[in-house]
């Protein structure tokens, strides 16, 4: 099996809202899907500005299996830019063949080559397999951080 990991094209953008729904549905989150062609060809691939984050694409033997959605963060204890992972994931059928290794390193070696102090990322809960997953690269599960969001009307009304 040949893997490829490549940064994704506007063109990739039909492949990639298909394969941010089959996480939604892992996720069982289907419901809060509001991504559209639309949405993601003018946030990833804008015609001004910087795009609000970057998607890399894993393909196996031609086949679309995988992504991972990244965007810059900055550490003030480091003072140096970081990577977020908001997204890594791989189609079920496609799991355990090394796609969601090469996708997390392709990813790393993207932040060390930009000077990133951090790659950071988080995890839900009752991921097991995925929290095994990202033991085993090396990564540290932060037990004392919580996620703290502010959408929707939580965030109108303090807008």
């Amino acid at each position: 099996m040949k893997i490829d990991i490549r940064a994704a094209s506007p063109g990739d953008i039909p492949v990639l809202l298909a394969l941010i729904k089959k996480l939604a549905e892992f996720e069982k989150l289907a419901h809060q899907v509001e991504a559209t062609p639309e949405r993601l060809r003018a946030t990833l691939f804008p015609e001004r500005g910087a795009p609000a984050a970057e998607f890399l694409l894993a393909r196996a033997d031609g086949e679309p299996v995988g992504y991972a959605a990244l965007f810059p963060t900055y550490s003030t204890f480091l003072a140096k830019a970081g990577l977020h992972l908001e997204d890594l994931f791989v189609v079920e059928e496609w799991r355990g063949r090394g796609i969601g290794r090469a996708l997390l390193s392709h990813a790393a070696s993207l932040a060390a080559g930009r000077g990133c102090g951090r790659l950071e990322w988080t995890v839900l809960d009752w991921n097991r397999p995925a929290i095994d997953f990202y033991a085993s690269m090396g990564a540290d599960t932060l037990p004392d951080w919580r996620v703290c969001r502010l959408s929707g009307d939580a965030l109108a009304r303090h807008a």
